[in-house]
């Protein structure tokens, strides 16, 4: 006998919603009382969806069938209100992993952006973290902060700033810095004098002159080591009953993920 489904996977009133169509076509959505959903394809009441489990379908008056979903971070990312174009979810997983973003990590960001980001690093350092999030523009920090209050609710680890982290910021003890700037290496001598021994300063670049300039610098600083850059492709696949193709379309470039870690300068030798 099938148990009823927990709390958690059922639609409430305010939660946010994927629909696909039958062309894989999505919709997010936030359910509200009243409200229905309309396209193409026809509409249907929210109130319909809201009690049923999450992977249940809605159908339209039309007689088309939309299947809805509970989005996931990578959904989320990709359909959420931005000012700013995201971080593609193929970047925000090697951002975490080679970052090192663990529970608990005290981690400083900049810019905010749309959230896309900072959703990914506030899950990632879970209650025991922190995330202070840096921004210039007042309506960049607004949208972030309501993108992120739609993913977590109630989240209480997301501390945002208006402020330019180029002329430096409060926060010490850091265990990583991010940056999704333009010019990150104004940023290199307040990172190490900010950084614990050992943090990582990660940087997300679209160009590779702009990695050039950072990684000379970090250099310079002679406080920095294990510099390395790295580029993420992602080529879907399309899998049918007698065709098993590469997708027509792949994401390529989207960005260079550069890392590196506070260590002390090198000891100079006799030898060298």
């Amino acid at each position: 006998m099938q148990e009823p489904p927990q709390e958690d996977h059922i639609f409430r009133e305010g939660d946010h919603v994927l629909l696909v169509d039958r062309r894989e076509r999505r919709y997010l959505i936030q359910l509200h009382q009243s409200k229905r959903f309309e396209s193409h394809t026809g509409s249907f009441a929210h109130d319909d969806l809201i009690g049923s489990p999450n992977g249940s379908w809605a159908t339209t008056g039309s007689g088309h069938h939309l299947l809805a979903l509970k989005p996931t971070m990578a959904d989320f990312v990709r359909e959420m209100p931005r000012i700013a174009t995201v971080v593609y979810p193929k970047d925000l997983g090697a951002i975490l992993v080679y970052g090192d973003i663990f529970p608990g990590a005290k981690v400083l960001e900049a810019g905010s952006g749309s959230g896309g980001l900072t959703i990914a690093l506030a899950r990632a350092v879970g209650e025991g973290g922190e995330v202070v999030s840096y921004d210039v523009r007042e309506d960049m920090i607004g949208r972030a902060r309501a993108n992120v209050d739609a993913m977590i609710p109630g989240n209480r680890n997301v501390v945002f700033k208006l402020g330019d982290v180029y002329t430096g910021f409060d926060e010490d003890h850091l265990d990583r810095i991010l940056l999704d700037l333009s010019e990150p290496w104004q940023v290199v001598p307040h990172a190490s004098e900010r950084l614990v021994a050992g943090g990582i300063m990660v940087c997300f670049l679209p160009t590779v002159l702009q990695v050039h300039e950072l990684t000379q610098v970090l250099r310079r600083q002679e406080t920095f080591n294990q510099i390395e850059t790295l580029e993420i492709m992602m080529r879907p696949w399309s899998v049918g009953g007698r065709s098993v193709r590469p997708s027509h379309r792949m994401i390529g470039h989207t960005g260079f993920i550069t890392t590196a870690r506070r260590c002390s300068p090198r000891p100079s030798s006799a030898t060298e």
